[in-house]
């Protein structure tokens, strides 16, 4: 297999970082422990939408602080140019503020920086599969704002209005899965995947699937302690 070929094969990651080190660190630990190539690095936010055009990544990270600039304002100009591509923010903030903001955004993961490097290039790697990824710290985090209401409130009972389909897929967006693995995983099709998601955060009262992963996680602990926060999260990290 060609080199060339490999790398057809690999997620092409950007990386959005004001510090030079940092850039330099992930870069490396990406292209030698993952299948991924990072095919473009930039401090300045001015340089992002230029890369995105250039390179045209599968999957960006972005850190929050980026100078006089803050992360999530470079994300909402992605976006308004037309870029919908999956973001994982990697930061030193544990705000839940910070975390609250990044997922309204629709981040597909939010990491720390002092997390093991190894846990951070596996929650990059799930996150290009498609999964949701939250640091553990920040997982409980998550879990802390919606019991104290502050992602809203849904009643349990709801969850009996949902069909026994709606009830799986709501399962697996529960797994951070996307509505492709999602697909997959319950042999239907892709956009009905989207109707049935759509189903299901209209009769739960959500109003995104970071809200609908922690509601199924909080209704299967009720029921069955097997479940936990780092699996409804999509992250966690590995036991030794």
């Amino acid at each position: 297999m060609t080199t060339q070929t490999t790398q057809a094969m690999q997620t092409r990651v950007m990386l959005v970082d004001d510090h030079a080190l940092c850039r330099s660190g992930l870069s490396e630990l990406l292209q030698h422990r993952s299948g991924m190539v990072v095919v473009g690095t930039t401090g300045d936010p001015a340089q992002v939408i230029p890369l995105l055009r250039e390179c045209q990544p599968e999957l960006m990270i972005l850190d929050l602080c980026l100078g006089a600039t803050d992360g999530l304002s470079v994300l909402r100009l992605v976006r308004s140019e037309g870029f919908d591509i999956p973001v994982v923010v990697l930061t030193m903030s544990d705000s839940e503020d910070d975390l609250s903001a990044a997922l309204r955004a629709g981040v597909r993961g939010y990491l720390l920086k002092d997390m093991e490097p190894d846990d951070v290039i596996e929650s990059i790697g799930r996150a290009a599969r498609g999964e949701l990824v939250v640091a553990p710290a920040m997982a409980a985090k998550l879990a802390q704002m919606w019991q104290s209401g502050q992602k809203g409130s849904v009643k349990r009972d709801l969850v009996d209005t949902l069909t026994e389909r709606e009830r799986q897929v709501l399962d697996q967006v529960a797994r951070g899965k996307s509505n492709k693995v999602i697909a997959q995983a319950l042999d239907i099709s892709h956009n009905t995947v989207k109707l049935h998601v759509r189903h299901i955060m209209a009769k739960l009262d959500l109003g995104s699937r970071v809200e609908a992963a922690v509601f199924a996680f909080e209704h299967r602990s009720a029921s069955d302690s097997s479940g936990t926060v780092g699996d409804a999260a999509g992250s966690g990290r590995r036991s030794t």
